[in-house]
Protein backbone atom coordinates (compact mmCIF):
# COMPACT_ATOMS: atom_id res chain seq x y z
CA UNK A 1 0.00 0.00 0.00
CA UNK A 2 1.03 3.58 -0.76
CA UNK A 3 2.83 5.47 2.02
CA UNK A 4 2.42 9.18 1.25
CA UNK A 5 4.51 10.38 4.19
CA UNK A 6 7.43 8.15 3.18
CA UNK A 7 7.30 9.56 -0.37
CA UNK A 8 7.22 13.14 0.94
CA UNK A 9 10.28 12.43 3.12
CA UNK A 10 12.17 10.84 0.21
CA UNK A 11 11.40 13.76 -2.13
CA UNK A 12 12.56 16.22 0.55
CA UNK A 13 15.77 14.27 1.06
CA UNK A 14 16.68 13.50 -2.56
CA UNK A 15 14.82 15.70 -5.04
CA UNK A 16 13.85 19.12 -3.64
CA UNK A 17 16.43 21.87 -4.14
CA UNK A 18 16.24 25.62 -3.54
CA UNK A 19 17.89 28.34 -5.62
CA UNK A 20 17.12 29.87 -9.01
CA UNK A 21 16.14 27.40 -11.74
CA UNK A 22 14.76 27.52 -15.28
CA UNK A 23 12.09 24.84 -15.76
CA UNK A 24 11.22 22.89 -18.91
CA UNK A 25 8.22 25.18 -19.28
CA UNK A 26 10.60 28.16 -19.50
CA UNK A 27 9.43 29.54 -16.17
CA UNK A 28 11.94 30.59 -13.52
CA UNK A 29 11.46 29.06 -10.08
CA UNK A 30 12.96 29.32 -6.61
CA UNK A 31 12.87 25.56 -6.16
CA UNK A 32 13.49 22.52 -8.34
CA UNK A 33 12.15 18.99 -8.08
CA UNK A 34 14.55 16.49 -9.66
CA UNK A 35 12.09 13.64 -10.08
CA UNK A 36 14.67 11.18 -11.37
CA UNK A 37 16.37 11.21 -7.95
CA UNK A 38 13.22 9.53 -6.62
CA UNK A 39 11.92 7.57 -9.63
CA UNK A 40 15.29 5.84 -10.03
CA UNK A 41 15.65 5.15 -6.31
CA UNK A 42 14.50 1.61 -5.34
CA UNK A 43 12.31 2.76 -2.43
CA UNK A 44 11.03 5.72 -4.42
CA UNK A 45 10.08 3.55 -7.40
CA UNK A 46 8.13 1.19 -5.13
CA UNK A 47 6.32 4.04 -3.34
CA UNK A 48 5.41 5.72 -6.63
CA UNK A 49 4.21 2.48 -8.23
CA UNK A 50 2.07 1.65 -5.20
CA UNK A 51 0.53 5.13 -5.21
CA UNK A 52 -0.23 5.14 -8.92
CA UNK A 53 -1.71 1.64 -8.82
CA UNK A 54 -3.90 2.64 -5.88
CA UNK A 55 -5.21 5.60 -7.93
CA UNK A 56 -5.83 3.38 -10.95
CA UNK A 57 -7.70 0.77 -8.92
CA UNK A 58 -9.99 3.47 -7.49
CA UNK A 59 -10.84 4.97 -10.87
CA UNK A 60 -10.63 1.99 -13.23
CA UNK A 61 -7.58 0.34 -14.75
CA UNK A 62 -6.63 1.46 -18.25
CA UNK A 63 -5.08 -1.00 -20.69
CA UNK A 64 -1.64 0.60 -20.47
CA UNK A 65 0.41 3.31 -18.82
CA UNK A 66 3.25 5.40 -20.21
CA UNK A 67 4.54 8.83 -21.03
CA UNK A 68 7.24 10.95 -22.57
CA UNK A 69 10.70 9.38 -22.65
CA UNK A 70 12.94 9.71 -20.63
CA UNK A 71 11.14 11.16 -17.60
CA UNK A 72 8.19 8.77 -17.60
CA UNK A 73 10.22 5.63 -18.37
CA UNK A 74 11.22 4.72 -14.79
CA UNK A 75 7.68 5.49 -13.57
CA UNK A 76 6.19 3.27 -16.26
CA UNK A 77 8.64 0.45 -15.51
CA UNK A 78 7.94 0.62 -11.77
CA UNK A 79 4.16 0.56 -12.26
CA UNK A 80 4.33 -2.29 -14.80
CA UNK A 81 6.51 -4.34 -12.44
CA UNK A 82 4.42 -3.64 -9.34
CA UNK A 83 1.23 -4.42 -11.28
CA UNK A 84 2.54 -7.91 -11.98
CA UNK A 85 3.47 -8.39 -8.32
CA UNK A 86 -0.04 -7.32 -7.30
CA UNK A 87 -1.56 -9.68 -9.89
CA UNK A 88 -3.22 -6.81 -11.75
CA UNK A 89 -0.99 -6.55 -14.81
CA UNK A 90 -0.96 -3.40 -16.89
CA UNK A 91 1.16 -2.90 -20.02
CA UNK A 92 3.60 -0.04 -20.45
CA UNK A 93 4.58 2.14 -23.38
CA UNK A 94 7.00 4.95 -24.17
CA UNK A 95 6.43 8.12 -26.16
CA UNK A 96 9.52 9.15 -28.07
CA UNK A 97 10.40 12.81 -28.59
CA UNK A 98 11.46 11.89 -32.12
CA UNK A 99 10.95 8.67 -34.08
CA UNK A 100 14.18 6.69 -34.08
CA UNK A 101 14.52 6.90 -37.88
CA UNK A 102 14.67 3.15 -38.52
CA UNK A 103 12.68 0.02 -37.72
CA UNK A 104 9.01 0.96 -37.31
CA UNK A 105 9.87 4.70 -37.11
CA UNK A 106 7.15 5.25 -34.47
CA UNK A 107 6.67 7.78 -31.70
CA UNK A 108 4.95 5.11 -29.58
CA UNK A 109 6.87 2.03 -28.45
CA UNK A 110 5.51 -0.89 -26.47
CA UNK A 111 2.77 -3.52 -26.50
CA UNK A 112 -0.16 -1.18 -27.17
CA UNK A 113 -2.71 -1.13 -29.98
CA UNK A 114 -4.95 1.60 -31.37
CA UNK A 115 -8.23 1.80 -29.47
CA UNK A 116 -6.74 0.93 -26.08
CA UNK A 117 -7.34 3.18 -23.06
CA UNK A 118 -4.16 4.58 -21.52
CA UNK A 119 -2.94 6.77 -18.68
CA UNK A 120 -0.10 9.24 -19.17
CA UNK A 121 2.40 9.51 -16.30
CA UNK A 122 4.77 12.34 -15.44
CA UNK A 123 7.17 12.99 -12.58
CA UNK A 124 6.53 16.71 -12.08
CA UNK A 125 3.76 18.74 -13.75
CA UNK A 126 4.09 22.50 -14.03
CA UNK A 127 2.12 23.73 -17.05
CA UNK A 128 1.41 20.28 -18.46
CA UNK A 129 3.32 20.85 -21.71
CA UNK A 130 5.30 17.58 -21.72
CA UNK A 131 2.18 15.56 -20.93
CA UNK A 132 0.22 17.34 -23.67
CA UNK A 133 2.92 16.38 -26.18
CA UNK A 134 2.66 12.75 -24.98
CA UNK A 135 -1.14 12.89 -25.18
CA UNK A 136 -1.06 14.22 -28.74
CA UNK A 137 1.35 11.50 -29.90
CA UNK A 138 -0.64 8.78 -28.11
CA UNK A 139 -3.89 10.00 -29.69
CA UNK A 140 -2.26 10.22 -33.13
CA UNK A 141 -1.28 6.55 -32.70
CA UNK A 142 -4.93 5.76 -31.93
CA UNK A 143 -4.79 5.38 -28.15
CA UNK A 144 -7.53 6.85 -25.96
CA UNK A 145 -5.97 8.89 -23.15
CA UNK A 146 -8.29 8.55 -20.15
CA UNK A 147 -6.20 10.31 -17.49
CA UNK A 148 -2.90 11.90 -16.51
CA UNK A 149 -1.13 11.05 -13.26
CA UNK A 150 1.84 12.95 -11.85
CA UNK A 151 4.02 12.28 -8.88
CA UNK A 152 4.05 15.99 -7.96
CA UNK A 153 1.82 18.82 -9.15
CA UNK A 154 3.58 22.20 -8.87
CA UNK A 155 0.08 23.72 -9.09
CA UNK A 156 1.06 26.17 -11.82
CA UNK A 157 -1.61 25.49 -14.44
CA UNK A 158 -1.13 21.86 -15.43
CA UNK A 159 -4.41 20.69 -13.90
CA UNK A 160 -6.31 23.37 -15.85
CA UNK A 161 -4.50 22.41 -19.06
CA UNK A 162 -5.77 18.84 -18.71
CA UNK A 163 -9.23 19.91 -17.59
CA UNK A 164 -9.54 22.14 -20.67
CA UNK A 165 -8.93 19.01 -22.78
CA UNK A 166 -11.43 16.96 -20.77
CA UNK A 167 -8.75 14.66 -19.34
CA UNK A 168 -8.89 13.81 -15.60
CA UNK A 169 -5.71 14.64 -13.69
CA UNK A 170 -4.45 13.51 -10.31
CA UNK A 171 -1.14 13.57 -8.50
CA UNK A 172 0.35 11.67 -5.60
CA UNK A 173 1.62 14.91 -4.08
CA UNK A 174 1.34 18.65 -4.59
CA UNK A 175 3.89 21.32 -3.84
CA UNK A 176 1.84 22.19 -0.76
CA UNK A 177 2.92 18.85 0.74
CA UNK A 178 6.35 20.56 1.09
CA UNK A 179 4.94 23.73 2.70
CA UNK A 180 5.49 25.69 -0.52
CA UNK A 181 2.67 27.85 -1.82
CA UNK A 182 2.21 27.89 -5.58
CA UNK A 183 2.35 31.26 -7.34
CA UNK A 184 -0.92 33.09 -7.93
CA UNK A 185 -2.51 32.05 -11.21
CA UNK A 186 -3.72 34.87 -13.46
CA UNK A 187 -7.49 35.31 -13.57
CA UNK A 188 -9.09 34.15 -16.80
Amino acid sequence: MYDKEALIALVRQKALRFGTFTLTSGKTASYYLDGKQVTLDPRGAALIADGILDLLVQDGMPDAIGGMAIGADPITAAVVTMSALRDMPIAGFMVRRQPKGHGTNQYIEGPVKPGEKVAIVEDVVTTGGSSIAAIERAEAFGLEVVRVIAIIDRMEGGAKTFSDRGIPFSSLLTIRDFDIEPPEQPAC
